[in-house]
């Protein structure tokens, strides 16, 4: 007794991202990336060394859907946060490790390296954050989800080293983001540190 048992298919694979805000809000929040891209473009080209804060957004609805907005924001490593570098290279204490509470806003003024808090707090606790290295070894990364329990449009985002007061790392303004009770933000804050010479 013989026979020959064949088998054959074919596998198709499609990636499926996430939806994005549309046009229309990329259009309105251009200036927010594009103000500290074209900085950063110049540094890189010139070899000075420089700090580069991104945010990145995805805004996780109530029922389960993923908005994904990308980069929403580049620019602003706040003075505070430089003077607090030099002050840990002459005493260093445990809160220098500690820079990923993320806490988010309803202020529409633009971020500047004065700033020292959110404009206008959303009222919710800040989120602990991980965190990571991210795509090369001198960027530090910090992933944070806030959730919220009521209707708001969220403007702003900040990066400090504790649950509550302290030091603000930095501070990023974005193009609104409406949320509703049960609804999150997930917060991806990049820092790039570059050398120079």
């Amino acid at each position: 007794m013989q026979g020959i048992i064949g088998a054959n298919g074919k596998l198709k694979i499609r990636h499926i991202r996430a939806p994005g805000p549309g046009l229309l809000w990329k259009l309105r929040n251009f200036p927010n990336v594009w103000r500290g891209v074209w900085r950063f473009g110049l540094a890189q080209l010139l070899g000075l060394p420089h700090l580069e804060g991104r945010l990145y957004i995805r805004h996780i609805l109530a029922g389960g859907k993923v908005v994904s907005y990308g980069l929403v924001s580049t620019r602003v490593v706040t003075t505070a946060f430089v003077n607090f570098v030099v002050d840990q290279l002459q005493t260093e204490t445990s809160e220098f490790g500690d820079f990923k509470y993320h806490d988010s806003g309803v202020g529409t003024t633009a971020a500047a390296v004065g700033d020292t808090d959110i404009e206008t707090t959303d009222e919710e606790s800040r989120a602990t954050g991980t965190q990571t290295e991210g795509a090369s070894a001198n960027i530090y990364k910090s992933v944070g989800t806030i959730s919220y329990t009521t209707t708001k449009a969220i403007t702003e985002h900040g990066l400090f080293s504790q649950s509550s007061g302290t030091t603000l790392m930095d501070r990023h303004v974005f193009s609104a983001i409406n949320v509703v009770n049960g609804d999150s933000i997930e917060f991806t804050y990049e820092l790039t540190v570059s050398a120079g010479g």
